[in-house]
């Protein structure tokens, strides 16, 4: 735990509007996890520094901090979630940093998040698995995890980088490691630019694995290597194209559906029918992303409209501010959406 000292609060207003000038000192007990925390050179006060405009200074197990009252009071819940983590065994990166101050930040932003617990204090949902832990990093990531832990039913829209993916199949492991589920499905449509199944060498398996990758990907990051091969051998962990779930009735399983936005509406009514009892099922995609051919309408889009207010159902939408890859990924995502936008309204008649 950390002791936070006040040591001055000077009134009067800063150039940007922010009011009370603050500043703190926060002092860990372990010096040790002190140093990591602060990085190598500092890295990461630097970079609490950049995003929230104060000035950090370490020296020792302590760290001072000076700025504007609201984004001192910031960065002191982000070290204090980020320290706490370290005391836990887990590492602390440059993404984790980002992710305690985006947090942060939202918990201002938006007065009151399940994240935060009294005395202002960051309590963000969590993803436990045999190789990691997983923590949200954008309010809407914490959103994602909740709805996945209570709902049968889950859609996660946005673009991509936001961890829409990654995070449900995170959730799978979990459930499959806490015996909550019996098995994981994963489950793609085989539909890119393109290009097409019948064009590409090799049997069905060969076929279908490029469009199934990023699944293994994530698969492999949550579960030992050895584990998920033979899972897989076992049927215990099953990954297949979309057009393999005809006729079938999933229970007792995580149900996932990535690159929905490729789905058609049948293909979508087909698969959401597919759940079974004591079944989990979540959905992803990135509706503005569309590979389909012209005039065939999405399935994701038009379940995400039909589904709205169906009890049960939970849908999480992310945005470019969620984007938790390179910072210039989320920079991309927003000149495309701005400028789809601009073309959007120069289509629109007068």
């Amino acid at each position: 735990m950390s002791t936070t000292e006040t040591v001055s609060r000077k009134p009067g207003k800063k150039a940007s509007g922010a009011s009370d000038t603050t500043h703190i000192v926060l002092t860990f007990e372990n010096n040790r996890l002190a140093s990591e925390l602060f990085g190598q050179f500092d890295q990461n006060l630097a970079l609490i520094e950049q995003k929230l405009g104060v000035d950090a200074r370490a020296r020792g197990n302590q760290v001072s901090i000076q700025g504007d009252e609201i984004a001192t009071n910031q960065a002191r819940r982000a070290l204090d979630y980020l320290y706490e983590r370290l005391q836990g065994g887990e590492d602390v990166e440059a993404s984790d940093v980002e992710g305690a101050i985006r947090m942060s930040v939202a918990a201002d932003d938006q007065l009151i998040l399940p994240t935060m617990e009294r005395r202002g204090k960051m309590a963000l949902a969590q993803i436990a698995t045999r190789k990691r832990t997983i923590a949200a990093r954008t309010p809407a990531q914490d959103a994602y995890i909740r709805a996945m832990e209570r709902a049968e039913l889950v859609f996660g829209a946005g673009p991509a980088g936001t961890g829409k993916t990654y995070l449900a199949v995170a959730i799978a492991a979990q459930m499959l490691e806490r015996g909550q589920i019996e098995r994981i499905v994963l489950s793609r449509p085989a539909v890119e630019a393109g290009e097409r199944l019948g064009y590409l060498p090799g049997d069905m398996k060969e076929k279908v694995d490029p469009y199934l990758r990023p699944l293994y990907d994530a698969l492999y990051d949550m579960i030992p290597g050895e584990k998920v091969e033979r899972a897989i051998a076992a049927g215990v962990i099953e990954i297949a194209p979309l057009a393999f779930m005809r006729g079938r009735t999933l229970s007792n399983a995580a149900v996932i559906l990535d690159e929905a936005q490729n789905t058609t509406s049948m293909q979508m009514k087909m698969f959401l029918t597919r759940l079974g009892e004591n079944a989990r099922m979540i959905v992803t995609g990135d509706p503005s992303q569309v590979d389909l051919p012209r005039g065939v309408k999405s399935g994701l889009v038009e379940a995400l409209h039909i589904l709205r207010d169906v009890e049960g159902v939970v849908t999480v939408r992310f945005r470019d501010t969620d984007v938790v890859r390179h910072p210039l990924v989320g920079r991309i995502v927003k000149a495309y959406d701005a400028e789809n936008a601009m073309m959007s309204d120069s289509e629109t008649p007068d």
